[in-house]
């Protein structure tokens, strides 16, 4: 027959297992199976081993009815062996008179509480065995066949709610999981959005850093680009030194470096040893760090070092992990081509001074040294003669010629540098180069400067050969008879427009001198745009630049009377 385990239990057992089924914590649920046991059966003492993965000994002993002082005075908890092994073994229900007895008891440790009479009942969570209950020391007698069947059926509610319990926080996980993918998708595109459209290196290393800081929640961010056998630390982010920009380390011999090597990621949960080298070298410290290499086709070009997570963990996760790996692999591309850009813009830049450098050589070697040359003979020839009037006469071609080449030189010297820029300023220099230009070239120059004021030195030399450029190929290449020339200042932005009526050019400027690319090249330094556009009848050229007033001088501090 059944045993009676009596109404008042069923009763405790239905309200229990309501009230366990709805709890969605672990270690509440199983505190409130052991009080509930005891209540249920009379036993002094209870407790709750739970398996470990493995299902061969105990991972946690949780007990109830041992004071703190004889808990401390036992040490160590049972591991599942002697009684409590026969129950792993056997996963069914034990009910023993005496303990002492049974033919697998070890007997007790020192210190340890007298235990006589024992209950145990497996607690399985989709038919395999979790844990166990143990019951000991009923206050009035045995344990019996109703106390067996109420340990049984708490065991059951405990597992169905252990089991509940496991799948909303596998769920809660899963949903964080998910809810941080689709972050770290958004993070990453706004980051490759950011990235994509800037080419200036230190810019786009500052966003690098303080994107990677925000996407790991680090208290501190260094990127380190490769610079021979060093890593030089290039930027920062955080609670980093003021003067760690700069400092070096050896790429051998450092775990930074080994990073960069090997192309894969590292997590250091003990900086002070492993990364002691360059934490000494940087001056910071940290209780853990995540290095990811920036990869590119294969190539290390430098290391996102991130230190201490500023969550309650300071130790980076896997995940932290993986999402710096996907960013990284971003990051490196835009490093990579921001050095490329800055690499041909020096490169086009170098060429532009060599092609004027050797314009400005071909126009003093064939102008002015053949000049002076031709002077020298003429000069000479007067001397040999000894003739007053041949000499006179050779003096007043000589002082023509000479007072021809000032004048050649002073309009070489301008357009190398005019004074009336730094003098008076650019609406000055724009309309003495346009009357130059009608001077020399012959060109019809229609000009309208409408200016606010002195712009800042660069930005005003920038409009200034934005529009002789302009004017220099209207008069040799497209073969322009007429040239409007407008400069305007509205909105706290400049606009430059230069159209002739030439030939057009086609798709793009000659190559040769400043060219389109020296245009681009300025307009971009000054950040601003370039339009522009070649085709026939007729070229183009038009920019928008940010105005730029030079800083006011200082005013002196007054002086107290007497």
């Amino acid at each position: 027959t059944e045993p009676d385990i009596g109404d008042h239990r069923l009763r405790q057992l239905l309200s229990v297992g309501r009230t366990l089924v709805a709890e969605l914590d672990v270690d509440v649920i199983l505190e409130r199976v052991l009080d509930v046991a005891r209540e249920l059966t009379g036993a002094r003492y209870a407790a709750v081993g739970v398996l470990d993965p493995d299902r061969r000994e105990l991972e946690r002993f949780i007990t109830r009815g041992v004071d703190e002082t004889t808990r401390r005075t036992i040490g160590d908890l049972p591991r599942g062996r002697g009684i409590l092994g026969v129950l792993i073994d056997d996963p069914r229900p034990l009910r023993l008179a005496s303990l002492a007895d049974h033919p697998k008891s070890f007997g007790f440790p020192a210190g340890h509480p007298a235990m006589r009479g024992f209950l145990g009942v497996p607690i399985l969570v989709r038919g395999k065995a979790w844990g166990h209950l143990y019951l000991t020391e009923k206050s009035d007698g045995d344990f019996d066949e109703s106390d067996e069947e109420a340990a049984v059926v708490l065991a059951q509610w405990a597992s169905l709610a252990i089991e509940n319990a496991r799948l909303h926080q596998g769920l809660e996980q899963r949903r964080s999981e998910l809810a941080r993918a689709v972050t770290s998708v958004e993070a990453t595109t706004a980051i490759g959005r950011a990235l994509g459209g800037e080419t200036r290196l230190e810019r786009v290393l500052e966003l690098i850093v303080d994107r990677a800081r925000a996407l790991v929640e680090a208290r501190m961010v260094l990127i380190l680009l490769a610079d021979g056998d060093d890593l030089v630390v290039v930027t920062s982010a955080g609670e980093a030194p003021g003067d760690v920009v700069d400092r070096r380390i050896a790429i051998s011999g450092t775990v930074t470096g080994a990073v960069l090597r090997s192309g894969q990621p590292e997590r250091v949960f003990d900086p002070e040893s492993r990364l002691q080298v360059s934490m000494d070298a940087f001056g910071v410290a940290a209780r853990s760090a995540l290095l990811v290499p920036l990869m590119f086709r294969g190539r290390g070009y430098g290391v996102i070092a991130a230190y201490d997570r500023t969550g309650s963990d300071p130790e980076f996760g896997e995940s932290d992990q993986e999402l710096m790996l996907l960013f990284a692999a971003i990051a490196a591309t835009a490093v990579v081509t921001a050095k490329s850009v800055e690499e041909d813009r020096l490169r086009l830049s170098i060429d532009a001074s060599e092609q004027e450098r050797r314009r400005w050589a071909r126009e003093l070697h064939d102008e002015t040294l053949q000049v002076l040359a031709g002077l020298q003979v003429l000069l000479s020839a007067a001397v040999r003669r000894d003739d007053l009037d041949n000499f006179r006469t050779a003096t007043v071609i000589a002082v023509a010629q000479i007072r021809e080449e000032i004048d050649g030189l002073r309009a070489l010297i301008t357009e190398l540098r005019p004074p009336a820029l730094d003098e008076l300023g650019l609406e000055p220099a724009i309309v003495a180069l346009c009357d130059r230009a009608q001077a020399v070239e012959g060109l019809i120059v229609h000009r309208r400067v409408d200016m606010n004021g002195r712009l800042t030195a660069e930005l005003e030399s920038t409009v200034y050969r934005l529009v002789q450029e302009a004017l220099t190929n209207a008069a040799k290449h497209a073969r322009a008879e007429q040239v409007w020339v407008s400069v305007s200042e509205a909105d706290d932005a400049v606009e430059v427009q230069v159209r002739d009526d030439g030939v057009g050019m086609g798709s793009e400027l000659p190559s040769g001198g400043f060219g389109l690319q020296g245009m681009r090249e300025r307009v971009t330094l000054a950040g601003g745009t370039l339009a522009f556009d070649g085709a026939a009848p007729g070229t183009l050229v038009r920019a928008t630049l940010p105005s730029r007033r030079p800083a006011a001088p200082a005013r002196p501090t007054p002086r107290p009377p007497g």
